[in-house]
């Protein structure tokens, strides 16, 4: 079985931020724990390069835009590396192989009847690359970006018939009510579809933004930054020139935030649609991370640096939070206290300080590694199920439920005292509960292996040679 999993493409306008590494590292999750099932699995991550906003920063850096978008790249290729990505493919809109796929896609859609050029009156929300409804403002402002001032626009565009495939949209969801991840999300998708879905624009004049990739037959326009971007979900594949590659792995699980539900689950989908190609397999979109009951904005001063927390408490660490102290489904609070507190009480005190004295009681009274059991290596179906529904802190949960089964199974049998003894049937016995403790560590590290891959594999090596391993997190002063 073949299972092929995507992020969205991360506008290179600014740093990485805490909203990418959630995204990256539960999609990393997803991909690795597929694996561990046996699954082959494709996972894809990016850049979203084109479009206004990247032109106008450039601008103002005295960059050119290539060079501008060079180097974000760079910096989100290596952010991903540091959060232990496990990615087949980093994908940038402003690879050769993406952009002719871009074009070959836009050829496919006109081929259908579904491109055609007008001159519209529109507003224009700068910040989301989108046009936006009156009945999507508030105050006369975009929700997500109040601060920018709307731009009226009128000028000749091509638009893409949206408004075609409504009513084949609605079939899709009611035929398929997991085909969107949570049920709210899928319930305001619905009623976003049956109120109308209006055409919307997939060019602007090269004159007014060169910045984009050319249009297919007529060079006086570049793709409107959606368009092309979105088109990366089966460029990064092989699409249209390794039809056995694209066959392999598509259709696609897709993660997305709820600012871009819109985008992911209904207009990339008429885009398929009417290209053509099998819809998404599903998607699941995730809420934001807030600080201190607010949006995270420098001017609050409660921006939360992921790179600094890595660097503090390491990649796992934040890893860890990520995936057990961030409600999957909505939106969830963070702050630098909260992951303190979550790193010592949690990782500190629990996993790594467990370790630490299950493996010390067995280097020191072990006379060999132990013998484990082929059920150390066995995953807790109930993991695997709430891995797979998207519930990534349940799972992590059902983890930590067995490290508090070990830490009770220690209280209760206490061998650290029996391996004392002078008797020698009660040293015998605390042996095997020593014996029976390191299969239990071994068991977590299993399931600890997609979720915090650098921990899991020191614990396997200190149960495979023996030895306490060096403390796995250590006390922050």
């Amino acid at each position: 079985m073949s299972r092929y999993i995507t992020t969205t493409l991360p506008y290179v306008n600014a740093d990485p931020h805490l909203g990418h590494a959630l995204e990256f590292v539960q999609a990393d999750f997803l991909a690795r724990t597929a694996r561990m099932r046996g699954e082959a699995t494709f996972l894809n991550v990016g850049t979203d390069e084109h479009g206004l906003k990247i032109a106008q920063r450039a601008e103002a850096t005295g960059q050119e835009p290539q060079a501008y978008a060079d180097e974000y790249a760079a910096r989100f290729k290596a952010f991903a590396d540091a959060l232990d990505i496990s990615y087949d493919s980093f994908v940038r809109t402003t690879d050769a192989r993406h952009e002719k796929a871009a074009q070959a896609f836009w050829k496919r859609c006109a081929d259908a009847g579904d491109i055609y050029k007008a001159t519209y009156e529109v507003k224009y929300c700068v910040g989301c690359e989108l046009e936006k409804t009156d009945s999507e403002l508030v105050n006369g402002r975009c929700p997500l970006h109040p601060n920018l001032e709307l731009e009226i626009r009128e000028e000749e565009n091509y638009y893409f018939r949206f408004s075609k495939y409504g009513d084949t949209l609605l079939a899709q969801y009611e035929g398929h009510p997991e085909f969107v991840v949570p049920d709210g999300r899928m319930r305001e998708l619905t009623a976003f579809v049956s109120t109308g879905l209006k055409d919307f624009s997939i060019s602007r004049p090269k004159d007014k933004l060169s910045w984009g990739v050319p249009v297919p037959g007529d060079e006086a326009h570049v793709m409107y930054v959606w368009f092309d971007a979105l088109v990366n979900y089966v460029s990064a594949i092989g699409w249209p020139e390794d039809e056995g590659s694209f066959s392999k792995w598509w259709p696609a699980t897709q993660l997305a935030g709820k600012d871009n539900l819109r985008q992911q689950t209904a207009m990339w989908q008429a885009m398929l649609l009417s290209a053509g190609l099998p819809l998404s397999k599903e998607i699941f979109i995730h809420g934001f991370i807030t600080s201190g009951g607010q949006k995270m904005s420098k001017s609050l001063g409660n921006v939360i640096d992921p790179m600094k927390i890595m660097t503090t408490y390491g990649v796992d660490a934040l890893r860890y939070v990520l995936l057990r102290h961030v409600n999957p489904y909505e939106d969830s609070d963070l702050t630098e206290d909260s992951i303190r507190a979550h790193y010592t009480a949690h990782l500190t005190n629990g996993l790594g300080n467990l370790v630490a004295r299950v493996m010390k009681l067995a280097e020191e009274h072990l006379p060999h590694p132990a013998k484990l059991s082929r059920d150390t290596e066995v995953v807790d179906s109930r993991f695997l199920s709430l891995v797979e529904s998207f519930r990534f802190n349940d799972a992590m949960d059902i983890v930590f439920e067995k490290i508090a089964h070990a830490d009770a199974y220690m209280t209760k049998y206490a061998p650290y005292k029996g391996i004392k003894s002078g008797d020698t049937v009660e040293r015998e016995r605390a042996r095997d509960q020593i014996e029976n403790l390191v299969g239990q560590i071994a068991a977590i590290a299993v399931h600890l292996t997609p979720a915090l891959p650098r921990t899991a594999a020191k614990i396997a090596a200190a149960v495979r040679k023996n030895q306490k391993p060096e403390n796995l997190f250590p006390r922050i002063v």
